[in-house]
């Protein structure tokens, strides 16, 4: 489902003496190591799934390999989706390593065998993500079944979704963003059972085990940027950069009042910018985007 663009030359190598074990280790294999920044941007298709109305959604996400670096790249030349593109709502902002379902395309009923391409180039390297829609590749609907309702029961409705925030700020103001959010209380959570049969397993280490050397420094995955999330009630409410330039901080309010979910976000950059909400209660998703620009 995915494809790199580049041409690979077969090199023999004669690894001979100590000079050229040094050679070798500064042409780290990108396989074997982790990297904080520097690295490229990996687009994928992830499936497709049906509309009501006959059409067809094409799902995709990105694998931005670098740990801690964030990457922008705009929607043009370096960035963009065939066919009818080069902008078909996919994102510019990258957040690091990988970001699942991001966005979605629809295509019509008679898509047929066709493909649609979404090409990054970043740091001279270009990857490409094709999707098309073999069976196999099929994303069902979300399954209620985990979520038994009572006989009778009314059916789950999906959140309400209200987000305000001011258009236009400066760059160095705190903007506010608010989700109003309402929910029919569905589902009803799971049952859990008892016993042990839900209890992770835990490891305790070898007392003469082998420990982790003090001087490797870690990646630590708690410090990666993420989209922020929120909770109202039992709703679940998603805030993600889609673009706009790096250095975007989006934190979380403590303090809102009931039915509220509200983060404020600061910038280091001027530019436009594009968030998109959403609200889950795990069934149903209601999404809202917010588009600013920043003086």
């Amino acid at each position: 489902m995915t494809t790199r663009v580049r041409r690979l030359v077969p090199v023999l190598c004669l690894v001979v003496g100590f000079g050229a074990a040094q050679h070798a280790r500064a042409q780290a294999d990108p396989q074997n190591f982790l990297f904080s920044s520097g690295q490229t941007i990996q687009p994928f298709f992830e499936g497709w799934a049906h509309n009501p109305d006959g059409s067809f959604e094409m799902h995709f996400g990105y694998l931005n390999r670098n740990y801690v670096e964030e990457l922008h790249v705009p929607i043009g030349a370096d960035n963009r989706i065939e066919p009818a593109g080069p902008d078909r709502g996919q994102p510019s902002y990258f957040y690091p390593r990988v970001n699942d379902r991001v966005f979605s395309i629809t295509v019509p009923a008679d898509w047929g065998d066709r493909r649609l391409v979404w090409q990054l180039t970043l740091r001279e390297e270009t990857y490409r993500a094709e999707g098309w829609l073999q069976p196999e590749w099929e994303i069902a609907a979300a399954s209620a079944s985990r979520f038994a309702a009572a006989e009778g029961a009314p059916p789950n409705q999906s959140p309400t979704l209200a987000v305000e925030a001011a258009r236009t700020v400066a760059v160095t103001d705190t903007l506010t963003m608010t989700a109003t959010v309402t929910d029919d209380g569905l589902p009803e959570p799971r049952q859990r059972g008892g016993g042990g049969a839900n209890t992770p397993p835990t490891f305790a280490g070898e007392p003469e085990g082998p420990t982790l050397p003090l001087n490797v420094p870690q990646i630590q995955p708690t410090a990666r940027k993420r989209p922020t999330r929120t909770s109202v009630e039992r709703v679940n409410v998603t805030w993600t950069q889609l673009r706009g330039p790096v250095g975007v901080t989006v934190e979380a309010q403590d303090d809102s009042p009931d039915g509220v979910a509200a983060v404020t976000a600061t910038f280091e950059s001027p530019g436009e910018y594009l968030f998109r909400v959403q609200a889950s209660d795990n069934l149903e998703t209601a999404t809202e985007d917010v588009s600013v620009t920043v003086q």
